[in-house]
């Protein structure tokens, strides 16, 4: 029987993804969210969906994996 999380598999591959393929929203449509995903890449004809990958990645890498499930998957937050 494992330990992990179910749902904190994707925590690692989010936030690697949303760092660097952050502008394209991968991250987003990875976590089931289509909008928002659709909303990241619409803000990358501005200029700003980069820095919203980065610091979403990187706040996806820092949180346990309780509070990335906990957030992201149970709370289904889908920004910041």
């Amino acid at each position: 029987m494992s330990d992990q999380i179910p749902g904190a598999e994707k925590k690692v591959l989010c936030g690697v993804l949303a760092i660097i393929f952050g502008s394209l929203g991968v991250h987003k449509f990875i976590l089931g969210y289509t909008t928002a995903g659709i909303i990241q890449i619409l803000l990358n004809c501005l200029g700003v969906a980069g820095i919203i990958g980065i610091i979403e990645g990187i706040i996806y890498l820092t949180k346990t994996d309780e509070e990335f499930v906990r957030t992201y998957i149970e709370g289904e937050r889908q920004w910041f």
